[in-house]
């Protein structure tokens, strides 16, 4: 479901789960840090990931491993991976970067959204809560109120905001992804992983206060949790009550 090709300098990978958006289950998690760890010994000089079809990715497999404390585990350490990834990642975001989607894009270095793409965290309407790197992380690329209206209020940023905000570098197809990654490729790779470095210390990968740390797990292990599984089992709205 993961697939790697490379002309000249550059790799491609493409999540191609398209029957079920590119969302992300243990196999696809796997996969990616394979095809990361692939192209890096392969010598890329700068990677391009993107989707197949018409959705980036839709995030977590709801259906899937989504609530399981391993596989948050295995996608956390795959966004680190990325992040420290000594060469350039360019995001190509061919449709919509929800959730996990959007980790994965937040966890590169630079963005390409297509005119049609958008980001969004729904985890709100799910009864879960992402950790602390990704509220950071948003907060650093597209500011505090916007991030809050992301995360709080459920919104969605299209390609022109995201743009606007400096989230999306560019807005592009694939070709454009990947002519850019070619131009970058062309460049000192030391200069490069040095201001890699720089950028990434925004404080996102700080350990986050123990209280905080607490108010997310019980999100996790929450009634809500269970009542928002259970509402989409049942294709309802769920009633959530904050316990």
């Amino acid at each position: 479901m993961i697939h790697s090709s490379t002309q000249e300098s550059v790799t491609t990978i493409e999540l191609g789960r398209e029957a079920k958006r590119n969302a992300l289950d243990e196999e696809m998690v796997e996969g990616l840090t394979a095809a990361f760890d692939a192209a890096v010994a392969g010598g890329t000089r700068a990677i391009v990931l993107t989707g197949r079809g018409s959705v980036f990715c839709a995030g977590a497999d709801l259906s899937g491993p989504v609530y399981d404390r391993d596989f948050l585990d295995r996608l956390i350490a795959l966004l680190k991976q990325i992040e420290a990834t000594p060469i350039p990642v360019i995001a190509a975001l061919n449709g919509p970067a929800m959730g996990a989607g959007l980790q994965l894009a937040m966890a590169a270095d630079l963005r390409v959204m297509a005119p049609g793409a958008l980001i969004a965290i729904p985890a709100a309407k799910i009864g879960v809560a992402v950790d602390e790197w990704t509220i950071r992380r948003l907060v650093s690329l597209v500011g505090a109120g916007p991030a809050a209206g992301v995360l709080i209020g459920c919104e969605a940023i299209d390609a022109e905001r995201a743009a606007a905000l400096g989230f999306a570098n560019r807005i592009g197809d694939l070709a454009q992804a990947r002519e850019w990654a070619s131009a970058i490729a062309a460049l000192a790779p030391l200069t490069l992983q040095h201001y890699k470095l720089v950028l990434n210390g925004d404080g996102a990968r700080d350990e986050a206060p123990a209280e905080r740390v607490e108010a997310m797990m019980r999100a996790w292990l929450s009634e809500d949790l269970q009542e928002g599984k259970a509402a989409r089992a049942e294709k309802r709205l769920p009633v959530y009550h904050g316990r």
